[in-house]
């Protein structure tokens, strides 16, 4: 749907986890291409995040169990004998078992590498202060952003390493829940929208698609048991408000 604008909301903290490490993959990966200092700089600050959320939670165990839950679908409906392509989930399920033995043959703390090397420990003790990784705050880090590029490359690339396992089956599972529902579409009604969801049917996921062209933006709210939409209208100079228009979009429940 290359014509709207995505709204997701995670209905659980695992996936709420899953999809701010996935943001922090991918502002990674754009900063990487570039070879500035300022991209540079920019990288280094997005992997003090991911060391500091690796810090607080255990992602490996995370992706884990997610990885033993999908499997675990995937073979229940294996044992389904008509309507389903046993190939493809065949294909799925080695993909899954395949991310679970790279997660298990990397023990340990994850990123511990990273967060024993003392170089990087001095950039991580001066960032936490607005402009505290200046050139007379940490030459050595000075030094280090004026070499080239290369060598600043393979340095990121190596504190990246140890956490590529889990990067590979996040992709992979969010992967699964995205695409394991497709999108309805909807009309709130004075940019209003609600609807009550089956208790016995663990949602994880909810994606809400609304045209580029409308002024709009999604706000939602909510839980696994029921959820509000608002549509709401932002002038630049005021608070946003609700519109009074009904507006038509895509909502994808998602669920694996």
């Amino acid at each position: 749907m290359r014509d709207v604008i995505l709204y997701e909301f995670p209905l659980n903290e695992r996936i709420r986890l899953f999809i701010r490490l996935e943001q922090l993959f991918h502002q990674l990966d754009h900063f990487m291409q570039g070879s500035s200092v300022w991209d540079c700089r920019a990288a280094v600050a997005q992997l003090i995040e991911l060391v500091s959320i690796s810090s607080r939670s255990d992602l490996r165990s995370e992706a884990m169990q997610e990885i033993d839950r999908q499997t675990s679908t995937l073979n229940r409906m294996t044992r389904l004998q008509s309507g389903v392509d046993h190939r493809m989930l065949n294909q799925a399920i080695e993909r899954l078992e395949a991310l679970n033995r790279d997660l298990f043959a990397n023990p340990g703390k994850l990123g511990i590498s990273v967060m024993e090397d003392e170089f990087f420990k001095s950039v991580v003790q001066r960032a936490g202060m607005p402009g505290g990784a200046s050139s007379f705050d940490l030459p050595s880090y000075h030094r280090w952003l004026e070499a080239d590029p290369s060598v600043r490359h393979q340095q990121l690339r190596e504190w990246l390493q140890p956490f590529l396992p889990v990067r590979a089956s996040i992709d992979t599972l969010l992967n699964f829940i995205r695409t394991s529902a497709i999108a309805v579409k909807e009309d709130s009604v004075a940019g209003f929208y609600q609807k009550t969801l089956d208790h016995a049917m663990p949602y994880q996921l909810l994606r809400v698609g609304v045209p580029v062209e409308a002024p709009f933006f999604a706000e939602i709210s909510g839980g696994k048991h029921r959820f509000t939409i608002r549509f709401m209208d932002r002038d630049i100079n005021q608070r946003p408000v609700q519109t009074s228009e009904n507006v038509p979009f895509y909502l994808t429940c998602c669920l694996f």
